[in-house]
């Protein structure tokens, strides 16, 4: 038992090392990208027609706020139409119907589209509403996010400067991110996630993540790759690699952002970074193959099967804190080279830790270093909950189980 114990601690430990390679890589992306497209913003009278996608499901406490929000946005009138995706069952409808109606007596073009059933969930609701609509582009916003009202003038800025572009993602910030010790660790966590990964895997030309939300497609790419899917839980990274697999591309903004919601208690929080790890290793079960066989670069190859890597890393770190307890537990104590082996591990994540999440806190003008210190030490703490309590799910996606799209619970902060 300790013999096997001792070959899985090796194993664990070796795939935890390669991915601090990853996090390397990402940490020295170059600082401009070559041939980028984007300007200040879209400007003039020649302006397209931009649609604006609003996916609800029992959403009755934001609803209102999402729309007024998307209303308010600095478009040509005739120009603009806001779609609200309506999968409820409970009093949003009504909610959202008399926000409607009173929006376009001011003269904006809001839709309230319902179906007959929840089929596909989000992607299925983009699928419908996207059928309903000629426009050349579609802006998206889950329930909870807040753009400002110069967004879509300057996040529409690179589609229309460049005609290859699918899509533009932009930053997330969070209304809720100074709540409590959960929400601020979150935070960190997705401020490493933009500043240093989308914006390192963006600069350094390989594909990058669309996040669900706060973001533009392009209806030809999006027509091009196939449409939405809604045979993963993770509908719009399956998208944007079937798009890069048709020789699309992406653009990253750091500005503008939206505003969004974390969650702020440990079991809603659980519940999202499950359907996300889970819907990272349904899309590797799908396109994997398909990207391997691709004509892109080997570095788009690697770092795309680096970003799912991480999911499995979750279960990877349990199994290891499960071997390392029994290998430690012989009369003799660790092998002296598996000590050795632990250091070196815990000296490499720490300065990954650091590495991935100090910058974006400098950069976003987070606070002093007394509270990135105390944010930073809750972050092992939480990645370990996450492991012990997602790795069998992440096990069970990567055996091909499939599991229903659960959102997250909105409260409007």
């Amino acid at each position: 038992m300790v013999a096997i114990a001792e070959a899985m601690l090796a194993a664990g430990l070796a795939f935890l090392f390669a991915l601090g390679l990853y996090y390397a890589y990402l940490i020295r992306a170059p600082r401009r990208v070559d041939g980028a497209t984007e300007r200040p913003s879209a400007d003039g009278g020649d302006l397209p027609h931009v649609l604006v996608q609003l996916p609800v499901f029992n959403e009755p406490v934001v609803v209102e706020r999402a729309l007024r929000a998307a209303a308010s946005l600095d478009w040509p009138r005739e120009r603009l139409t806001i779609q609200l995706l309506d999968d409820s069952t409970d009093r949003t409808t009504a909610i959202a119907e008399a926000v409607a109606a009173e929006l376009r007596q001011g003269g904006t073009d809001v839709q309230v589209v319902r179906r007959a059933d929840r089929s596909g969930f989000k992607a299925g609701a983009l699928e419908a509403g996207l059928s309903l609509s000629s426009a050349p582009f579609a802006a998206v916003f889950d329930a909870d996010f807040v753009p400002p009202a110069d967004w879509l003038r300057r996040a529409m800025a690179p589609l229309i400067a460049d005609g290859r572009v699918a899509f533009v993602q932009t930053r997330i910030e969070w209304g809720n991110g100074d709540v409590n010790w959960l929400t601020r660790a979150q935070r960190l966590m997705q401020d490493a996630h933009f500043a240093v990964e989308q914006d390192g895997r963006y600069r350094r030309g390989v594909p990058f993540q669309f996040n669900g939300t706060g973001g533009i497609w392009r209806r030809a790419a999006v027509e091009d790759a196939g449409g939405w899917s809604h045979d993963t839980l993770s509908e719009d990274l399956d998208l944007v690699l079937r798009v890069h697999l048709k020789g699309w591309r992406g653009v990253f903004l750091m500005e503008p952002h939206v505003v969004g919601e974390l969650p702020a208690g440990l079991v809603d929080f659980r519940a999202q970074q499950s359907r996300w790890s889970k819907g990272f290793v349904q899309v590797a079960r799908k396109l994997l193959g398909p990207i391997w066989r691709s004509g892109w670069s080997l570095q788009a190859k690697l770092a795309t099967t680096a970003q799912f890597a991480i999911q499995v890393a979750f279960p990877v770190m349990a199994i290891t804190l499960i071997a390392l307890f029994i290998a430690a537990s012989r009369p003799t104590g660790l092998d002296p080279s598996f000590r050795t082996a632990l250091w070196a591990f815990l000296a490499t994540a720490l300065a990954v830790l650091v590495g991935m999440t100090w910058g974006a806190y400098r950069r976003l003008g987070r606070g002093g270093v007394a509270r990135y210190m105390v944010t930073t030490a809750s972050v092992p703490a939480v990645l370990v909950y996450l492991a012990v309590g997602n790795a069998v799910a992440i096990v069970a996606a990567g055996f091909g189980r499939r599991t229903e799209f659960n959102r997250t619970p909105k409260t409007g902060a």
